[in-house]
């Protein structure tokens, strides 16, 4: 791998907006890292550099929405989303690098496409479609760091408090975060060149954490939204180019 000056362009960029992400609008758009990082790098590796990064960026955000977490949907959500990380270690070894580009491109349309659509908005869910939405946030958020949309389709509907929404997703992929460094430590996916890179970016994350927090208070989260879901269906589609290239 060359670490040129466009790799940690894109390094940078993807911490940042993670960060951003995940402190001020519920990790919603935290999945364009992986996509993002994968333009330059494997999407195994990826992951495995932002796992770390995620942990400290759940600590920093933990602090500030702890208190405003809903307690029954996190019990409702994150028990299945234990089985969604496990069936995505047991099936991690069917993917080859270009199939990994490909599914991921797929998954960053469609999840741009739901974030802009919103096809559930104003709709209520029963309580299954919660289980459901947990343990398709953990298995995505194994393959790709990508737990934030799934979990958002049920957390949207149920009509919580700004600080309620954002406090129970914080804890949620927090949780789910801590979950899989087991299995990615399994897959030797931790290893000490990823974690040295991963540490070097640990201030990235904590000002792109400090910035989501600043931004959610001034900046409209509709339109920092509609700009970044944008840029990954742009970035899914580069990624099925790529694959099946």
């Amino acid at each position: 791998m060359v670490y040129d000056a466009p790799f940690v362009a894109l390094m940078i960029l993807a911490v940042l907006l993670t960060g951003i992400s995940k402190s001020g609008f519920a990790g919603g758009v935290g999945v364009v890292a992986v996509p993002l990082i994968s333009l330059k790098a494997s999407p195994a590796f990826a992951v495995a550099v932002m796992l770390p990064l995620l942990i400290v960026m759940d600590l920093f955000s933990l602090k500030a929405w702890w208190r405003h977490r809903v307690g029954s949907l996190l019990w409702l959500m994150f028990p299945p989303a234990v089985l969604g990380v496990a069936v995505g270690y047991l099936t991690y070894g069917l993917f080859d690098e270009d199939l990994l580009k490909v599914l991921l491109g797929v998954f960053s349309i469609l999840f741009g496409l739901w974030g802009l659509l919103k096809p559930f908005r104003g709709r209520v869910m029963p309580t299954w479609v919660g289980g459901l939405s947990g343990g398709i946030a953990g298995f995505t958020s194994f393959i790709a760091h990508a737990g934030g949309p799934p979990l958002n389709v049920y957390l949207l509907q149920r009509r919580l408090t700004r600080e309620q929404f954002l406090a129970t997703a914080v804890v949620f992929l927090a949780a789910t975060n801590l979950v899989k460094l087991v299995p990615y430590g399994m897959l030797g996916l931790l290893n000490v060149e990823n974690l040295t890179i991963a540490l070097l970016l640990i201030p990235m994350a904590w000002l792109g954490v400090r910035l989501g927090l600043a931004i959610q208070k001034r900046l409209s989260g509709e339109l920092f939204f509609r700009i970044i879901l944008t840029l990954l269906i742009l970035l899914g589609v580069r990624l099925i180019v790529d694959g099946w290239g």
